[in-house]
């Protein structure tokens, strides 16, 4: 069974940085795509950036050039560092591979103007 633990969110002001990192038991992030998603109160569980098992890498328009998805073989880590935070980044951030229909309890995200 896959277990998703998401970490690092807090509360932030606008321009700011933070580093979000999801440990994963159960299957390893090398040989999966994993992902980060995000769901603002209200609104629909969106997709924010995917990294596949060769290393490539896509983001959601609204995170380009701000946000950066990696992750750490050694530690079956993947974490999300977020740059230039706006309030339109407030969410819950969720990890997962996208095959599977999991998911953790994931981090709060909160971004002051």
């Amino acid at each position: 069974q896959v277990q998703l633990v998401e970490s690092g969110g807090g509360l932030v002001q606008a321009g700011g940085s933070l580093r979000l990192s999801c440990a994963v038991a159960g299957t390893m992030v090398s040989v999966n795509a994993m992902a980060w998603y995000r769901q603002a109160q209200g609104k629909q569980r969106e997709l924010v950036a995917i990294i596949r098992p060769r290393g490539t890498t896509d983001y959601a328009d609204a995170v380009k050039g701000r946000f950066t998805i990696s992750r750490d073989n050694a530690k079956n880590t993947v974490d999300l560092q977020m740059n230039n935070l706006k309030p339109e980044d407030t969410a819950v951030y969720y990890c997962r591979p996208p095959a599977l229909n999991t998911w953790g309890q994931g981090t709060q995200v909160t971004v002051s103007s």
